[in-house]
């Protein structure tokens, strides 16, 4: 018994003597991705002018079929989608989004979770729209989708 607790204390102090080279761990949680989907002639969101309602939007996953969780936004005319689960492990998302079961783009991401120096972040290696016009504020982390 005393061999045991003897054993344990010198195990915790070995423990407690190494230098972890991190004073503090940190952690970014990945961009969200946001949509504005706007008529390609007007300029004018689709949402705002009332071309549609969000209540008929779907994205979905294209690998299986299944819905996607995703935010619509909507406050001050500003009809945002956004899309808050890409990026939270290493992944590869091909989403297809959906308004009036109409495919208005797709979305193809290659993302990547990471930790390096005592960090944890996400990388985007790729990420391509398709079937669509758009336009990236990087800035304000927007995408700007055109619709006919």
């Amino acid at each position: 018994m005393k061999k045991s607790i003897i054993y344990l204390l010198f195990i915790s102090l070995f423990l407690t003597n190494c230098k972890n080279d991190c004073n503090k761990l940190c952690f970014t949680p990945p961009e969200p991705f946001q949509f504005e989907i706007v008529d390609a002639k007007t300029g004018i969101n689709v949402f705002t002018n009332n071309t549609f309602e969000s209540r008929y939007i779907k994205v979905v996953n294209l690998k299986d079929g299944s819905r996607v969780d995703y935010n619509f936004i909507s406050e001050n005319n500003y009809n945002v989608l956004t899309i808050n689960t890409i990026g939270w492990e290493t992944e590869i998302v091909n989403y297809s989004i959906q308004i009036d079961n109409n495919e208005i783009f797709t979305l193809y991401v290659d993302a990547e979770f990471l930790s390096e120096n005592c960090c944890s972040f996400s990388r985007y290696n790729e990420i391509k729209i398709e079937n669509a016009q758009y336009n990236y504020d990087k800035e304000k982390g927007l995408y700007t989708i055109f619709i006919n």
